[in-house]
């Protein structure tokens, strides 16, 4: 009786699992995400002697210019701004969508707790406009007016919205207090190359036509305009799709792919899965000047892996391009060395590996013409790449710097590729990226 009560126990297991490899049920999986950083109070930035020759310094974006039509955008390292009684409307574009959304709200490197007025989320309309009958009020455990402790996230409770894939939600973030005052760190993603809006006094949750007085647009020092989000996690939508979370740096966080563009080489490759009507759900797990051994711009890799990938709900997949901004920053100084940067990305592939991943490695794109290029620096390129390509730790290699490179000067991107600043690709360069990859690295079995 026993062996027949096991034989039937087994039996019916092995149909559970093989009707799961037929249809992923409906379950919470990230659709959007904004990496962490931590911003404190500096004195305002100025432009480099070097930023002002750039035809790109006197670009605003378009979104701002509805708006504010004669800003001047500050500069420094993220948007300087603060709230004071005031109304965040954040625009994210999500990758796929779903019958239900919940919204992460961050205070995750705050060491204080934040009070939270309201919060609501909508569909876009256009600029900061939403769609009326869209709007939902988001409460947090029941409770409409949070307070986030420091160091963590809230996460909402579900509200019923139709999402469509990429689809553009608003998400609405009423802040009584005054952050000037906080004396804590902000939790900032500082470049999301998306403008958000910032609200004339009072709460304006929900409102159709946000009244604006500011938008979290600044200029970087070296003459490019980008904006932040400012509290916002990630998005949750309910859905039968896994996940990819494209770990990295600037390059994978869209620096000269354009603002509110959507135009990242994560945002290609969803267009391009999608056409072959693949479903998958990209988050984009990039901070510009991001280090895998030291802390730049955000934490270092090893620091925010855990948060800002394993954390992320339905990930299924992995890919990492890190590790130019050690190099570049090393100059021609011996550290970090190749075998530091190669334990490093071993560590990620551990990490991943445990549970359960398939995590993918990117070569590291020409730099030389950069601003921190040495030869040096582009032995460790090349020597970085060549263990990327041969090791087999990664699960699969995708040669980015094989797609990009100069067949001429292989140091070098190809002129239509380079953005100008001889680090970070072109529109056209993050388009090559996108269609190198094979999209069967992302089919289920």
């Amino acid at each position: 009786m026993i062996a027949l009560r096991a034989t039937a126990i087994a039996a019916l297991l092995l149909a559970g699992s093989s009707g799961l490899t037929g249809a992923r049920a409906q379950t919470w999986i990230s659709t959007w995400a904004a990496p962490a950083a931590a911003r404190t109070d500096q004195p305002a930035g100025s432009l480099s002697a070097a930023a002002r020759a750039f035809p790109w310094t006197t670009e605003i974006p378009a979104a701002v210019r509805d708006v504010a039509p004669n800003v001047e955008l500050p500069v420094g390292g993220a948007s300087p701004l603060h709230i004071k009684d005031q109304t965040l409307r954040q625009v994210a574009h999500v990758s796929i969508g779903g019958p239900r959304v919940r919204i992460v709200l961050a205070n995750s490197l705050g060491t204080l707790p934040l009070a939270v007025g309201a919060a609501g989320v909508a569909l876009r309309d256009k600029g900061p406009a939403i769609q009326p009958a869209s709007k939902r009020v988001l409460t947090f455990g029941g409770i409409a007016a949070p307070t986030i402790p420091p160091g963590a996230i809230l996460i909402s409770d579900p509200v019923d919205l139709a999402v469509p894939d990429g689809g553009d939600l608003v998400v609405d973030l009423y802040l009584p207090g005054d952050t000037a005052n906080w004396k804590s760190p902000l939790t900032v993603h500082p470049a999301s190359w998306q403008v958000n809006y910032v609200s004339t006094p009072g709460n304006h949750v929900g409102a159709s036509a946000l009244p604006v007085a500011a938008t979290t647009a600044y200029r970087r020092g070296d003459g490019l305009a980008s904006a932040s989000s400012f509290f916002l996690g990630r998005i949750e939508v309910e859905a039968s799709a896994p996940v990819l979370v494209a770990f990295g740096d600037s390059i994978t966080d869209g620096t000269q792919s354009g603002t509110d563009a959507n135009r990242r080489w994560p945002d290609l490759l969803g267009a391009r899965l999608a056409g072959a009507g693949t479903r998958l759900a990209i988050v984009n797990g990039g901070i510009g000047g991001g280090r895998v051994l030291q802390d730049g711009v955000g934490p270092n890799a090893l620091a925010r892996f855990d948060r800002d990938v394993l954390a992320q709900p339905g990930v299924r997949y992995v890919t990492v391009l890190e590790g130019i901004n050690d190099i570049g920053v090393g100059g021609a100084n011996p550290s970090p060395s190749v075998a530091e940067l190669i334990a490093g990305h071993r560590q990620m592939i551990d990490r991943a590996h445990a549970r359960g991943l398939r995590i993918y490695g990117a070569t590291l794109l020409p730099f030389e013409g950069a601003a921190y290029y040495t030869p040096e620096g582009e032995a460790k390129r090349q020597a970085l790449n060549d263990w990327i390509r041969k090791s087999g730790a990664y699960d699969a290699v995708i040669d980015f710097d094989a797609a990009v490179r100069d067949p001429a000067r292989p140091s070098r991107s190809r002129p239509e590729f380079d953005s100008g600043d001889h680090l970070h690709p072109s529109p056209a360069g993050y388009e090559a990226m996108a269609n190198s990859i094979d999209l069967g690295l992302f089919r289920q079995p």
